[in-house]
């Protein structure tokens, strides 16, 4: 059994790295072939294009009757990712998963959600509402996630160690407003009244004061969230 899954595994790893058209790659994580880094570039046509997002992949002892257990190491603003953990729902992880599926099919199918959301199965709840409340002001925040969380790494990020990712995952400078997908205006609105941006950031993002939300939300009960 242990042989058998093994010989799958090396054949699947070797089935990505032979399909460059895919744009697929994988990476050893200690060099064991049961803990992986899976990569794929955005979806074109989407916020999260010209991306490079890196998922982590452990693969269960009981594999392949047993589903691969993925994260996201890449930050994405979806609601299907937990825009804090990389956890995924998506439902070929879970019940649907069968034994025909592969690291290739899987990985395709991850990329294949970036383009499909689906907010009423959300594992991000608040990344739900903003989709639902305001489609655009969602796309245009996951276009900045994309942009400061998965740039494909330059240069001088080469000859990281093995195991480690390739993406620039860390920020050098981030825009609070903007990741949280906010309106400035409304951000600074309540920072005039005295209250820290921090606060009234989590506050506005919490109430999802956004787009079609915002009339229906009184100045009166932003500041009394505020002051809780």
């Amino acid at each position: 059994m242990a042989d058998a899954r093994t010989r799958r595994v090396k054949k699947e790893i070797q089935d990505i790295q032979n399909d460059r058209q895919a744009g697929l790659t994988i990476e050893l994580v200690n060099d064991s072939i049961f803990h992986l880094i899976g990569s794929f570039p955005g979806p074109p046509g989407t916020c999260y294009e010209g991306g490079k997002f890196d998922v982590d992949i452990v693969v269960p002892e009981t594999y392949p009757f047993v589903a691969l257990k993925m994260k996201f190491l890449s930050k994405v603003y979806h609601p299907n990712i937990s825009s804090a953990s990389g956890a995924i729902c998506l439902d070929i992880l879970k019940d649907n998963w069968s034994p025909i599926l592969t690291l290739k099919s899987t990985l395709i199918s991850l990329q294949s959600l970036l383009c499909t959301p689906e907010p009423n199965d959300p594992q991000d709840a608040e990344v739900a509402k903003h989709y639902l409340t305001s489609k655009s002001s969602f796309e245009e925040t996951a276009r900045y996630w994309t942009e400061t969380y998965a740039r494909p790494q330059t240069n001088e990020g080469r000859g990281a160690p093995s195991g480690t990712s390739k993406t620039s995952h860390l920020p050098t400078v981030r825009d609070e407003v903007a990741m949280a997908g906010l309106e400035r205006a409304h951000v600074e609105q309540f920072e005039a009244l005295g209250f820290e941006r921090g606060r009234v950031i989590e506050v506005l993002k919490r109430i999802n004061y956004r787009g079609a939300n915002v009339p229906k939300i009184s100045e009166d009960t932003v500041v009394e969230e505020l002051l809780k």
